[in-house]
């Protein structure tokens, strides 16, 4: 029978590929669309072009489509949408690595080669349009700026789902729009003022609020030789801005009707200047006697003139500038620069708060922000350090803040620490601000109750608030949240601080400086002076002086600077709850955690250390990187491990409620059941509904979980160190972590022999046997089996210990004594009643039958192993069983029956949300379907079985599929494709390590060379 080829795109389709996202997403081959498939695939394909060319996570990836609800599959989804994608995107002949999109250990890459965006074209043609009107081609900027227009050819991504795609939506509006008033200026610019205003009426109309949009409607208007109308517009505009939003016109509008009352062409229409940049217009400065506003209602078409309004003159008061001064180096925070310095209403006092842990550097920022602010603040920048004026802060703040611009001589309300008397302070200091522009800076603040009378009350000033704590109930404008340097950012720091030359010398010791510091000014210049005042130290000498955390933080002290003081202060100010939760994180043993943690550590409910640890991101001790999941700053969390020491007891307990947290989840997220755990804590008390949620808390911790082991050990913690590493067997193998896995065990082995549980020594001694048996590793395994078997206290240690030694014996060819261990075995499994250990044990009897044509009585054993699977009621064990009956069946020639059996299987480990059972199901129904003669749809099941592997998937899995996918490949007469799979099955990581695999993979490699029709097929 033959097949259809499974085209990567159309049929025929040739040539470059382009990608559009401006108007309805689509694809083209050359001339040729692509079919892209349902809006939730083309929406994954937009956030990868969009990110691109970044690596996208699987965790921002599905926040990008999915946002707040997630499939319930989290990121198993991915790999079938973009399965799909580079079926219909990339070329007949790509392989894996010539994809458009790239894969990679947790994510995906667009990675375009030669193909085209539209995207990137818009871009193109806006720089190309900013080059040229900065540089005065007023043509060339109008040609460019079509050409981006046009490429805007509709709503951008219309229909498709989640956050990325509508702030991409977003952002293309308001860049559509600047392109229209960047086209409008040229033109005015040029004279072609009928032309411009033909655009502007037509935008005008859906933004009535857009003061630059009204300006150059005035301009357009006025070089048509329509005064009036613009004086009009400025009317309309000005009555709308107060009557509906209550303010004034900004200064830019302002200034643009006081040109048309002057009949300034220079200004309006760029007659005599010269050639017209970007921002001309917005750059040209107005005389300043004719930008005096008094606040007074005044005649809107009456040119407002300081020397003829009519006012008295007011005494001249020098401007007062308070601000420290500006550090030299201040490295990587350009993005948080332009957030505090961004354009805000002129009307309305703006207040922006700025929060960090200690050391991050805010108060540098914030400096830095002010100086760039100060000429547009001219009466003044003051500054406040709330952390200098103590508990009464504000009483004495406003007494400053009110001499400051009072003068001295001014009489001040009476001194009065009480409520009334802040009362009366606020009300004098709105007084005196009311017509006042001013810069404030507040330092050190620590709740919104302190900031809240600083305020100023005169419109167009700007208020910039740093402390550690953060403050939601102050309203703001912007709240900023100032990170850690990343590495090159720290790296650029201390060669700032140091000198280039002497950084450099040392490049990887000053990345690893860098990195002991945590990102943290602070401590980056703590290291560079103890370097300057030590000539003759090196930084790989202080980066190993700081190699230890706790010794890290002694070494981040330079007399009364220190990084830990500046901790200390923090957790001192937390209330006695916090401070007690803050001491919990200190015996977390992940750097990442959730609050089930802490929880069991307190003694409380999740939702209780929940609201403490939110409690503690908020005092900037504590960050949360995604909700529900927190992680420690480096050296606060050694602090934080310092001040635990510092409690033996306390933290003793804490430590040991959290390490039993992860037994529980390791033994409940398993299939091994409760008789596999003799002895160690109990689980009946973990917070988890079942096997589901403790793997989902297992997952989550994800390479982490082996630093769980490593810390259980190093803390003696050795009886626990030794069931956690124990119970995740399970979960890692069958989360295709055979390594971690490994890693765990090592870890765990040598305190067995110190641990009070003396069932430790034979049972991670046949756990290390089981994960070689995993990676096909017989003689190796065999060993572990047999020292476990020797080690051995028990009947259940024991049985464990001979049914491996009989499934090595058995792969490496000794069927016979193989046997007769697996049979040994199964009597004492079932003699204590270990249903789980029985039905390995069986289905493995069944597969020597099986194995060795005698496929009836494979049969019995696998239905008697079923039967044990159905009563323990656990879907993995169901499912893999099924899949054993299957094979028998299968073998029998009953095809139909293995199917059924087969797809039950599959959805039962889809259910489970077990992704190797599910591909392994789906592949063997594929081998069904091939017997079956259904060659298309085999093809296209082995696909959905490759689909569904993650970066976790082992490589025998991965060759066994692709192996069948290649046999079936070869069957339907499709050899290049046959030899592509075996190939890649080859060449996988640690694929000598499965020889029956390899060797498989070997012969269908050279019967499909041997099949070839001819050389050119190869």
């Amino acid at each position: 029978m033959s097949v259809e080829p499974l085209g990567r795109g159309p049929a025929g389709a040739a040539g470059p590929l382009r990608i559009d996202l401006l108007g309805p997403v689509r694809a083209l081959r050359g001339d040729v669309p692509v079919a892209l498939g349902p809006v939730r695939r083309q929406a994954v394909l937009a956030a990868l072009v969009l990110r691109a060319p970044g690596f996208v996570t699987y965790r921002q990836l599905l926040d990008d489509v999915w946002g707040a609800e997630p499939p319930g599959t989290g990121h198993r989804v991915l790999p079938s949408y973009v399965y799909a994608l580079r079926r219909a995107l990339d070329p007949a002949d790509a392989g894996p690595d010539r994809s458009v999109i790239g894969g990679g250990r947790g994510g995906y890459r667009f990675e375009p080669g030669g193909a085209r965006t539209d995207l990137a074209e818009l871009a193109e043609q806006a720089a190309l349009g900013r080059h040229a009107k900065a540089s005065g081609d007023l043509d060339g900027a109008l040609d460019a700026g079509g050409r981006a227009l046009a490429l805007l050819r509709g709503e951008p991504l219309p229909g498709l789902p989640g956050p990325l795609a509508d702030t991409e939506r977003q952002r293309l509006v308001r860049l559509r729009r600047a392109l229209q008033q960047e086209r409008a200026e040229c033109l005015i610019l040029l004279g072609r003022h009928p032309e411009a205003l033909d655009g502007l009426l037509a935008a005008s109309g859906a933004l009535p609020y857009d003061e630059p949009l009204a300006a150059l409607r005035m301009r357009a208007l006025y070089g048509s030789g329509r005064q009036a109308e613009a004086l009009a517009v400025y009317r309309e505009t000005r009555a709308r801005l107060l009557d509906e939003l209550g303010v004034e016109p900004g200064e830019d509008l302002r200034r643009v009707h006081q040109a048309v009352l002057r009949r300034d062409d220079a200004l309006l229409l760029g007659r005599g200047a010269r050639a017209a940049g970007a921002g001309t217009l917005w750059a040209t400065a107005a005389d300043p006697e004719e930008s005096v506003h008094t606040g007074r209602a005044e005649d809107p078409d009456r040119p407002v003139d300081a020397r003829r309004s009519g006012v008295p003159d007011s005494p001249v008061r020098p401007r007062r500038n308070e601000l420290p001064g500006d550090t030299a180096c201040l490295v990587g925070r350009a993005a948080d620069l332009a957030v505090l310095t961004a354009p805000v209403h002129p009307g309305a006092v703006s207040v922006m708060t700025v929060d960090g842990t200690a050391g991050v550097g805010k108060t540098a920022l914030v400096v830095r922000a002010a100086w760039a602010l100060a000429d547009e603040h001219p009466d003044g920048c003051l500054f406040v350090d709330l952390e200098a004026h103590g508990a009464d802060g504000p009483h004495r703040a406003l007494r400053r803040l009110l001499r400051t611009v009072r003068g001295p001589a001014e009489e001040l309300p009476a001194e009065r620490d009480d409520a009334d008397g802040l009362t009366d302070l606020v009300t004098a200091w709105r007084a005196a601000t009311s017509g006042l522009r001013l810069l404030l800076v507040v330092d050190g603040a620590r709740s919104a109750e302190q900031v809240r009378p600083l305020l100023p009350a005169g419109p167009g000033s700007r208020v910039l608030v740093a402390g550690r704590r953060r403050l939601p109930g102050l309203d703001a404008d912007a709240r900023l949240t100032v990170e850690p340097l990343d590495t090159g950012e720290s790296v650029g720091l201390l060669r700032a601080l140091l000198g280039e030359s002497r950084a450099d010398g040392e490049p990887e010791a000053a990345v690893e400086l860098a990195r002991r510091c945590g990102g943290l000014p602070l401590a980056l210049r703590i290291a560079s002076a103890r370097l300057q005042n030590r000539p003759s130290w090196t930084l790989s000498f202080l980066a190993g002086r700081m190699s230890d955390d706790a010794r890290g933080l002694d070494e981040l002290r330079a007399e009364d600077r220190s990084v830990e003081a500046a901790f200390r202060l923090s957790y001192e100010r937390l209330e006695p709850e916090l401070q007690r939760g803050f001491r919990v994180l200190g015996v977390l043993p992940t750097v990442r955690f959730d609050g089930l943690g802490p929880a069991a550590a307190l003694g409380r409910s999740r939702a209780h250390a929940e609201r403490i640890l939110e409690g503690l991101v908020d005092a900037s001790l504590l960050q949360e990187p995604h909700p529900g999941r927190y992680r420690l700053h480096d050296l606060v969390r050694a602090h934080a491990r310092r001040l635990a020491a510092a409690a033996p007891g306390e933290a003793a307990a804490d430590r040991a409620a959290v390490l039993r947290l992860y037994t529980a989840a390791g033994r409940l997220a398993g299939d091994w059941g409760p008789d596999a755990f003799p002895t160690g804590p109990d689980t009946a008390g973990a917070p988890f509904t079942g096997r589901r949620e403790a793997s989902a808390w297992l997952d989550a911790a994800g390479g982490e979980l082996v630093d769980v082991v490593a810390y259980a050990a190093a803390a003696g913690e050795f009886d626990h160190a030794c069931w956690i590493a124990e119970a995740l067997v399970d979960h890692l193998l069958r989360q295709g972590q055979p390594h971690e896995c490994r890693a765990a065990l090592e870890l765990a082995l040598p305190c067995a022999d110190r641990a009070t549980d003396r069932r430790m020594r034979s049972s991670l001694r046949s756990c290390r046997g089981v994960v070689d048996v995993h990676r096909g590793r017989f003689r190796q395994a065999h060993a572990w089996f047999t020292e476990a078997l020797h080690s051995s206290t028990g009947a259940r240690d024991r049985a464990r210990a001979v049914a491996g030694i009989g499934v090595c014996a058995w792969t490496q060819g000794r069927v016979e004594e193989g046997t007769a261990h697996l049979e040994e075995a199964v009597e004492l499994a079932a003699g204590h009643g270990d249903d789980w250990l029985t039905n390995v044990v069986t289905c493995n009897l069944g597969a020597i039958h099986h194995q060795q044509g005698r496929h009836e009585q494979a049969l019995s054993l696998y239905l008697s192993a079923l039967a044990l699977a159905e009563r323990s009621g656990r879907p993995r064990t169901i499912s893999s069983s099924l899949c054993f009956v299957a094979d028998a069946q299968l073998a029998l020639g009953r095809t139909a029956e293995a199917v059924g059996l087969l797809r039950r299987a599959a959805a039962l480990a889809r259910e489970a949300d077990e992704a190797t059972l599910h591909a392994s199901a789906l592949s063997r129904l594929a081998t069904a379907e091939q017997v079956r003669g259904e060659l298309r749809t085999a093809v296209d099941t082995h696909h959905e079985a490759l689909s569904t592997l993650t970066e976790h998937t082992s490589t025998w899995l991965e060759m066994e599929i692709r192996i069948r996918l290649g046999s079936t490949y070869a069957a339907a007469g499709r050899h290049a494709e046959a030899r592509r799979e075996f190939r890649t099955a080859l060449s996988l990581p640690d694929a000598g390590d499965h020889p029956r695999q390899y060797d498989r993979a070997r012969a269908g490699l050279a019967a499909a060379d041997d099949r070839a029709p001819d050389a050119a097929d190869r």
